[in-house]
């Protein structure tokens, strides 16, 4: 699908529940028009991810998902070789000839038939489509260096096949918590967005969108609560996702107001650490007032 400005990719954004703000929305965008892929950098919780699953939708293309973790590597991100059917494959060869052509048999070891595409691969093989580079932050500097000429090529050559090249540039997002810095580099290859926690008539917006059944003051007061529960020093302070548990176990619960006692009792839908329930229990007054 091709959109032509900021706005109508907003507004296609809007019709699959992600309600951008003009700044995500522009740099989305940018990413789409310049074909270069868009960092995404900011609290967890913010949307990033949800940004791309959002596109993909909005665009109707397939989205491929990367989640990065300390010691990813090159097999895990871009593809391995099938070697026990290979294995397979040569003992049959073996047991079909008497006279084995080893060149022949070794040739057809690496074929793409015998190739597992994982998600860098895919999305080179697939594209157009939407390649999520979840958490970068995690990944170490050695597989930043390897995406980062991926990206530069939209290629990758495979020593036993040879060269994949993508058709079309995916729309690549990279998303970042921030637990450690990511190389300049890369960063420079990209458009740059951070994203902020939503205000509260945003936050409410998207509550009541994402959860039709949700009344006005229920939203109001689960996003205010919310808000002020970013303020205070929590291990983990809640995003979205949270707001969004929170407000569904209240409706779970036939509940159409916040109030303490309830707020008591449904704080394990916000809250994930038992050092943030007992610090927030302590202010439960000040949270809801």
């Amino acid at each position: 699908m091709k959109v032509n400005s900021p706005e109508e990719l907003a507004t296609e954004l809007d019709r699959v529940g992600y309600l951008a703000d003009e700044g995500v929305a522009t740099a989305a965008f940018l990413a789409l028009r310049m074909q270069r892929p868009l960092f995404c950098e900011g609290e967890p919780g913010t949307g990033k991810t949800s940004l791309a699953v959002s596109l993909s939708e909005a665009l109707g293309l397939p989205l491929v998902r990367l989640q990065c973790h300390e010691g990813i590597d090159a097999a895990q991100a871009l593809y391995e070789w099938d070697f026990p059917r290979q294995l397979l494959h040569l003992r049959a060869l073996e047991a079909g000839s008497e006279h084995l052509d080893v060149e022949a048999a070794e040739q057809s070891l690496f074929t793409e038939r015998f190739l597992l595409a994982r998600p860098l691969l895919r999305a080179l093989k697939e594209s157009p489509c939407v390649l999520l580079v979840d958490e970068i932050d995690r990944a170490d500097d050695e597989f930043e260096a390897f995406l980062l000429q991926l990206l530069d090529e939209n290629a990758v050559t495979i020593p036993e096949f040879g060269e994949i090249r993508a058709v079309r540039p995916p729309l690549v997002l990279l998303t970042s918590n921030r637990t450690r810095e990511v190389h300049d580099a890369l960063k420079r290859r990209c458009l740059y967005h951070w994203l902020e926690h939503p205000d509260l008539a945003r936050e409410v917006a998207i509550l009541r969108r994402r959860l039709p059944g949700v009344g006005e003051r229920l939203a109001t007061q689960v996003a205010a609560a919310v808000r002020r529960l970013r303020e205070l020093e929590l291990l983990k302070p809640p995003g979205i996702a949270e707001s969004l548990d929170w407000a569904q176990a209240l409706l779970a619960l036939n509940r159409t107001e916040l109030d303490a006692e309830i707020a008591a009792r449904t704080l394990g839908a916000v809250l994930k650490y038992s050092e943030d329930l007992d610090r927030v229990r302590a202010k439960l007054d000040t949270v809801l007032a």
